[in-house]
């Protein structure tokens, strides 16, 4: 389940930046379609239509979304296509297409997956040093901390670099509690993808739940890697990966916020 479920993430890899560096790349399909919209679908939701004929997933399900304006997503990423129809492009629609495929058969593994990220979050894993690092790292953590025990009740214990530390069971189903009102799978999908690409549920959650911005969130997530390009220098190549990830990680809140 977790390997359907982080396709958004491991989608960087065959952005064609990356699959430049390799000895071949696979074809893109030409765009076969002229126009593409929105219909409602017969089996219930609202489905794109490329020249009247329903979008399917994968794996031959209805690619049909609860609400039209999350289906107007989709549409628009398919009308952005050109001459070639590039997945890599259209980070609302793999989602869409998980969710189907993936999420919808077995949510509570995907509601789970999640929890099991805020049992290990990244912001409660703090460097001893240097202490311009631990500062950064307060500086942005803490506050998000501080909103989780404000809103949910949640206190979550802190561990430097990599020992691992037990966090309460009470701040786990804390957060389980605040996760639960968003039990479509879509929105679960969005959730999860959010927490994936940042390596924190409690970042995830506070943006689901309209605490922080979602690209206050990552920038939150990118403390670390941010120190360290201010101390060695930023690679290209590592940069293109980021900026793909953080479009997807934009993508899953568009679809969130669409619901």
């Amino acid at each position: 389940m977790r390997d359907l479920l982080e396709d958004a993430a491991k989608a960087a890899d065959n952005h064609p930046e990356a699959l430049a560096r390799k000895h071949s790349k696979p074809a893109l399909p030409k765009r076969f379609y002229q126009t593409a919209s929105v219909a409602v679908c017969e089996t219930g939701g609202f489905g794109i239509a490329l020249d009247g004929r329903l979008v399917k997933t994968p794996a031959k399900a209805m690619l049909a979304m609860p609400t039209k304006a999350a289906a107007q997503l989709i549409c628009d990423e398919f009308s952005a296509q050109e001459d070639q129809i590039d997945p890599a492009r259209m980070p609302v629609t793999r989602l869409a297409n998980t969710a189907v495929d993936g999420v919808a058969a077995d949510p509570q593994a995907v509601f789970e997956d999640i929890l099991r990220f805020a049992s290990s979050d990244l912001i409660c894993y703090r460097a001893a040093t240097p202490e311009e690092l631990v500062e950064r790292q307060a500086g942005a953590w803490d506050p998000v901390l501080d909103l989780v025990r404000d809103h949910y009740g949640a206190q979550f214990v802190l561990s430097e670099w990599v020992m691992h530390v037990d966090q309460p069971r009470e701040a786990i189903a804390a957060i389980g509690v605040a996760i639960k009102p968003h039990e479509n799978p879509v929105a679960l999908a969005a959730i999860h993808s959010m927490t994936a690409l940042t390596g924190s549920a409690l970042l995830a959650t506070c943006v689901a739940n309209r605490l922080i911005d979602v690209d206050a969130a990552w920038a939150a997530a990118h403390v670390d890697e941010d120190w360290n390009i201010s101390q060695w220098g930023e690679d290209g190549e590592a940069a293109q990966r980021r900026a793909f990830r953080h479009g997807d990680m934009r993508a899953a809140f568009r679809l969130f916020d669409a619901l």
